[in-house]
């Protein structure tokens, strides 16, 4: 039965909706929908003029419309007035073919069509730090190893409870929250679902921790590197690959290593030989790779990987099988685009089921320590730049994702390259002023 937002506007008592969508930067754009005109968008879309987002267009480009997933509503627990609404973009009677949100639902149809669903869930790392953003919020939180601290995790009750409070009124099964490795740093996790669900809600769950955080004086960061000697903020994903029906979990084997099946170690392989070029989407700012090839933080180690390896229950790999039946996938970080993450891991394991990648041998060294003796292992981009250029030039995301997402992405993307490279910083000046 179709879902009737105008309806449910007056049994619920939603006076607004935000009709949004997120552009190629992971940015959410929105527009403030009245109830009375709810009916109308349900059926046209939302007008925006895709130019004055990051959606590579121009200003002679027609409206590009974001049309409203009944679906994907929320009625915000702090502001239960509003609902929230994801948008797919459509323009002159098309899907947007750039368009993240549109770039994942043709995966999940590709995969459909070969009788799979993934289901995923994310691990969302933050910071709570000052609104000038020079500081952690918190001055006493100065542990130098403060991962799982009850007495900083407590001095922030009021912003976690918050947040997970609101998570519950939404049916989001929140089941921990703490403090994480770097100081000011936290995690909180809920159930996993289907790929586009977890989207939607890792979409969502940023907008609702900024929200919520700023209502108590204080800002939220899930920039992947803010602080040089504290750990970076990773977005680790948990991937499993289930039939069409979603009732059974197609990774999992009870003979296989490690609870894996060989259809679970394809799909791992696809995602091991695709990395390179997965970094720009995974891993999209400039600043992710200062979480990549970070040097030893405070805490003793960074937690993000520094080469394409997989392990077992190994935290210092970039893939990590914790449980028999999933993996999970360490490489992204707090800035990748909700949509485009989850594409970008699908195509890969599409991929490497089709082609029967070979993961290769499992590593249960620890990375930071060992690593480099290694023979043949394969290294993950130490830049942008870097990273961009692999995918430009990559048959597999462009077979994939489509020429027209590559395109627009890495040319908006090296065009924020460009930015930065032409910006002076103050380490220039201190080692270079007087050579």
């Amino acid at each position: 039965m179709a879902i009737d937002l105008a309806k449910i506007a007056k049994e619920r008592k939603i006076k607004y909706f935000l009709i949004s969508f997120v552009d190629l930067f992971g940015v959410l754009r929105a527009k403030m929908v009245p109830a009375r005109a709810i009916g109308g968008m349900q059926k046209d879309g939302a007008g925006f003029a895709g130019f004055a987002a990051w959606m590579d267009m121009s200003p002679a480009d027609p409206d590009m419309f974001a049309i409203p997933d009944p679906k994907s509503l929320i009625q915000l627990p702090w502001q239960p007035e509003v609902g929230w609404l994801a948008g797919d973009a459509w323009m002159d009677g098309r899907p947007v073919e750039a368009a993240p949100r549109h770039v994942l639902k043709r995966q999940i149809g590709d995969a459909a069509k070969k009788g799979y669903r993934m289901k995923t869930g994310v691990e969302c790392e933050y910071f709570l730090i000052q609104p000038d953003g020079k500081a952690i919020s918190d001055p006493r939180d100065i542990q130098e190893k403060p991962c799982y601290d009850q007495a900083a995790l407590m001095r922030r009750y009021d912003v976690i409870r918050e947040i997970c409070d609101s998570m519950i009124a939404m049916g989001w099964n929140p089941y921990q929250n703490d403090h994480e490795d770097a100081n000011g740093q936290y995690e909180m996790n809920w159930d996993y679902d289907d790929c586009l669900v977890t989207a939607d809600r890792h979409v969502f769950f940023k907008y609702m921790v900024k929200t919520i955080a700023e209502k108590h004086g204080l800002r939220a960061t899930f920039m992947p590197k803010p602080f040089a000697d504290l750990t970076g903020s990773g977005c680790h994903a948990h991937a499993s690959v289930w039939d069409k029906s979603g009732r059974k979990n197609l990774f999992f084997s009870a003979k296989g290593e490690l609870g894996l099946s060989k259809l679970a170690y394809c799909f791992l392989g696809g995602v091991l030989h695709w990395a390179p070029a997965l970094c720009a989407l995974f891993n999209p700012a400039v600043n992710s790779y200062k979480r990549l090839n970070a040097s030893t933080t405070l805490s003793g180690a960074t937690w993000s990987p520094n080469a394409i390896a997989y392990g077992g229950n190994n935290r210092s790999t970039m893939v990590r099988i914790p449980d028999p039946g999933r993996f999970e996938f360490r490489l992204m970080d707090g800035a990748a685009n909700p949509y485009l993450m989850q594409a970008g891991m699908l195509a890969a394991g599409l991929d490497g089921m089709a082609n029967k990648r070979d993961p290769g041998k499992r590593v249960d060294i620890n990375m930071y320590t060992d690593g480099h003796k290694l023979r043949g292992i394969k290294r993950l981009p130490e830049n942008l730049l870097d990273a961009l250029r692999l995918a430009e030039k990559s048959r597999f995301l462009r077979g994939a994702l489509g020429d027209g997402f590559v395109d627009s992405y890495v040319k908006l993307k090296k065009r924020e390259w460009d930015s930065y490279h032409n910006h002076l910083s103050q380490w220039e000046f201190a080692h270079t002023l007087d050579c």
